[in-house]
């Protein structure tokens, strides 16, 4: 177990005051400190804005975002996102998707986003925005490598940790906790006993390490007046058989993980974390990242999970569709068309999702990945089923919806 990162979410304005990302780096290193001392290992500092369309034209984004990248460089922090974006008259469609490709393409480590539902609403011209900004990106990186800087995500809230949906609510900064705990998921549920023995012992394990890292926060908190948000419970995956929630499930008893049970499995995960008494923010739930989960990443492998089994995975899971890959030659319109049924089942179930789709130029469905990313496993490009939902789109659009 590690933190996968401190996340700092601050507002900041055009042009990017010196003083932002300096201070927000001097914050992060004492932080890091802090955590370190006790044992603690970080993998990453990150920082976030509030949502750009808040205090961006689109036109602004991609000069915005390599001041950002230069002042986090020079300030020590890691990774920065400035996504958040929800649609309006001046964040149109057409000028969001320009933006945002613009942004990412002249960056290397900053993250962007796009908002697909809020408040019981679906966004039809957010979810072709983001579909846009999905096949540009990856005909236009290597392996289609960009995308893992994008997501479209339904119903999120802010001072979530983990990237690219992180954004601030704007105000005095805050910050949160993300954690890479899958090994605590396959060491639980690796021990004799009963269900409720396996989850009891994740409980346990996940209020013994709150109970380590809360005093710390709290303690920030206190000395530098930086208010702390919570725990993101999520057990993000590394991509090694030791830290694979899909693993850990498989330790629970299931025979392989996309086969039968997998969905009563993943629920009673997610029903566990949520019993856990921590200070919690962001998805807090199962997380399901397919390319960094090694686990996950073989069974896919191996046939036994589709887009549309993730997705249903997904009703009981935390974050929703995350590294999928696709054909390099699928459709803008059935992008737009699996963004939309990501909103549907975040709006009608009133939970956060995401997607963060990776459509790889040149592979077809089955071949194999061929990334070189430390935090990927290789799997095989999952198949679509060549058809999107255009006119619904559009007659969406055309109802002012």
């Amino acid at each position: 177990m590690q933190i996968r990162s401190i996340t700092l979410g601050v507002e900041a304005a055009w042009p990017l005051p010196p003083s932002t990302c300096r201070d927000a780096g001097a914050f992060l290193e004492q932080a890091r400190r802090a955590f370190e001392q006790d044992g603690f290992g970080v993998q990453t500092t990150r920082l976030c804005t509030q949502s750009a369309h808040r205090f961006l034209l689109p036109a602004a984004l991609p000069g915005f975002a390599r001041a950002l990248e230069a002042a986090c460089a020079a300030a020590g922090i890691e990774y920065a996102a400035v996504g958040g974006i929800a649609l309006d008259e001046a964040w149109t469609e057409l000028a969001t998707a320009e933006a945002v490709v613009l942004a990412l393409r002249a960056t290397e480590r900053v993250f962007s986003s796009i908002q697909l539902a809020a408040r019981g609403q679906v966004d039809y011209g957010a979810a072709r925005a983001a579909a846009t900004v999905i096949c540009r990106i990856a005909a236009n990186t290597e392996q289609g490598f960009g995308n893992l800087r994008f997501a479209a995500y339904a119903n999120c809230p802010p001072n979530t940790p983990f990237f690219p949906a992180a954004y601030h609510a704007g105000g005095p900064a805050r910050f949160s906790l993300a954690l890479q705990a899958a090994d605590l998921v396959v060491d639980a549920f690796s021990g004799p006993g009963s269900l409720e023995a396996a989850e009891a012992r994740l409980v346990s394990a996940l209020e013994r390490l709150a109970a380590r890292l809360e005093p710390i926060a709290a303690s920030l908190e206190q000395r530098l007046g930086v208010a702390y948000a919570g725990l993101d419970l999520s057990p993000a995956p590394f991509p090694s058989d030791p830290a694979s929630v899909a693993g850990g499930l498989e330790a629970l008893g299931l025979e392989r993980f996309g086969g039968a049970g997998t969905l009563h499995a993943a629920w009673r995960l997610t029903g566990a974390l949520k019993r856990a008494r921590v200070r919690r923010c962001g998805f807090s739930g199962l997380m399901l990242p397919l390319l960094e989960d090694a686990v996950l990443a073989r069974r896919a492998a191996e046939g036994l999970l589709s887009v549309s089994e993730l997705l249903l995975f997904s009703s009981v899971c935390g974050t929703g569709l995350d590294t999928v890959p696709l054909p390099g030659d699928v459709g803008e319109d059935e992008v737009a068309g699996i963004l939309l049924d990501v909103a549907a089942l975040a709006t009608a179930l009133q939970k956060p999702l995401t997607a963060r789709l990776f459509p790889v130029p040149g592979k077809q469905a089955g071949e194999l990945t061929e990334f070189t990313f430390p935090y990927f496993a290789n799997s095989r490009v999952l198949p679509v089923k060549g058809y999107g939902a255009a006119e619904l789109v559009a007659r969406a659009v055309d109802d002012g919806r």
